[in-house]
C-alpha cells in the first residue's frame, strides 16, 4: 500500500507532500518535499491508495447557508436580536471540527470561515474539483481517495504528545521513537526534524493509512450527510503500533 499526506498552504512554497510505502511491519517514507504545486499533488492522489490532506476540505453549511441569505437578501432568514457568541460559533465551526474539541482534549480545530485556513480551503476546493476531473471519488467524508486530517489530533490520540503547538523538534523526536522499528525515514530525517510543514505532511500521510485500515472514527449513519457536504477530521481510533 501507497499512503500520502499533504500539509496545504495557500502558496506551493509551504505547502509539503510525504509519501510513505507500507509491507508488514515495515514502513518506508519514500518521497517528502516542500514547495509543492497542484499538478503534484494530484498525481501524488492518483498514484496511492489513499491520501491525507490537512486542510479543510469544505465549510460549515450553516456558515454557506448564511453567506447565500446574505447575498440576496433574505434578512428574514437572520437573526434580529441575538447574534452573540454562541450563534457565531454556529456559523463558524463544522460538525466535524465540534467533535473533535469534544473527543480530543486541548484540541480545537480553526475556523475555516473566520481564520487564515481559508485562503488554503480555497485551494483545496480547487484541487478536489482537479481530482474528480480526474476520476477521483473525493468524498469529503473520507471514503475515497483523500481524507481531512488534523496533525495535533493525530498525535494525540497516538499518544505521542499531549501539546502541538510550539517548536516542532520535540515532536518529530517523539514521533521517531514511537514508530523506530518500523518507520524508515531515511534521506529525509533531518528535513521531518527541521521543517514543520514536512513533518504535518507525514503526520497526515501516517493517518492516511490509519483511515485506510479503518483505524479512524468515522462519521455515524445521522453525520453522515454533513460530513459530506462540510468534511470529516479524520481522527485515529488505535495506536501507532497498528499502522504497519
Amino acid at each position: 500500500m501507497l499512503t500520502a499526506g499533504v500539509d496545504l498552504a495557500p502558496t506551493d512554497e509551504r505547502t509539503a507532500l510525504a509519501t510513505i510505502a507500507w509491507s508488514r511491519g515495515r514502513a518506508v517514507l519514500r518521497e517528502l518535499a516542500v514547495g509543492v504545486p497542484d499538478a503534484r499533488i494530484v498525481a501524488a492522489v492518483r498514484g496511492t491508495d489513499k491520501t491525507g490532506l490537512n486542510c479543510a476540505l469544505g465549510w460549515p453549511e450553516p456558515f454557506a447557508a448564511l453567506i447565500n441569505a446574505h447575498r440576496v437578501g433574505h434578512t428574514a432568514s437572520l437573526p434580529s436580536k441575538e447574534n452573540g457568541a454562541n450563534w457565531r460559533r454556529a456559523m463558524m465551526y463544522r460538525a466535524t471540527d465540534e467533535a473533535v474539541r469534544a473527543t480530543v482534549p486541548g484540541v480545537v480545530p480553526p475556523s475555516v470561515a473566520a481564520d487564515r485556513q481559508g485562503h488554503a480551503a480555497l485551494r483545496c476546493a480547487a484541487l478536489q474539483a482537479m481530482l474528480a476531473r480526474a476520476g477521483q471519488d473525493v468524498d469529503r467524508s473520507g471514503t475515497g481517495a483523500i481524507v481531512e486530517t488534523h496533525p495535533a489530533a493525530s498525535l494525540y490520540r497516538w499518544g505521542v504528545t499531549r501539546r502541538y503547538k510550539g517548536r516542532h523538534e520535540g515532536l518529530a523526536a517523539a514521533l521517531a521513537d514511537t514508530t523506530s522499528g518500523w518507520l524508515e525515514l531515511g534521506a529525509f530525517a533531518p528535513l521531518v526534524a527541521t521543517n514543520r510543514d514536512a513533518f504535518d505532511a507525514l503526520v497526515a500521510a501516517l493517518t492516511a493509512r490509519a483511515a485506510a485500515l479503518g483505524f479512524t472514527v468515522r462519521p455515524d449513519a445521522d453525520e453522515l450527510p454533513l460530513a459530506q457536504i462540510e468534511g470529516w477530521i479524520a481522527v485515529p481510533s488505535s495506536g501507532l503500533d497498528r499502522l504497519p
